[in-house]
């Protein structure tokens, strides 16, 4: 049995090296990704970080992807690529080269120890919102 396509937004942000690249190819990464087809992206917004360690400005965005993958292997796969592109959980909030969040996943709620589905966060983060409003106005 063929499984349905699952409509997923995504936020990407990177506030390491050369930032642009590095959401460019967080992005290319995530299109080979088996069962994963990427719809279409927002704009790219500069924003100063919130909440952790004093550091540098971020570049987000967000992208819709069709997928037939469940939440928990979407997950492995984001943090194969951001651990791929240099992550480095050392610091919680902490700079990155990339940062790969799973913000909605169709209408589903998901709520364990490593994932939260409505992102938490996301409504209090203005550049996810502008992201989606862009998408989803």
């Amino acid at each position: 049995m063929k499984r349905k396509n699952t409509s997923v937004y995504i936020g990407v942000g990177s506030n390491l090296g050369d930032r642009k690249a590095n959401i460019a190819k967080a992005i290319e990464l995530v299109k080979l990704i088996k069962g994963v087809e990427l719809k279409r992206s927002s704009s790219i917004y500069e924003t100063e970080p919130v909440g952790g360690p004093p550091q540098g400005d971020f570049l987000n965005g967000v992208f819709e992807i069709e997928t037939t993958l469940n939440p928990y292997r979407l997950l492995e796969e984001l943090q194969k690529i951001e651990k791929h592109l240099g992550r480095k959980r050392t610091v919680k909030n902490g700079p990155r080269a990339v940062d790969l969040d799973i913000l909605l996943f169709g209408k589903r709620k998901v709520e364990s120890k490593n994932l939260k589905i409505p992102h938490p966060r996301m409504c209090k983060r203005e550049f996810v919102l502008r992201g989606l409003k862009e998408l989803v106005p």
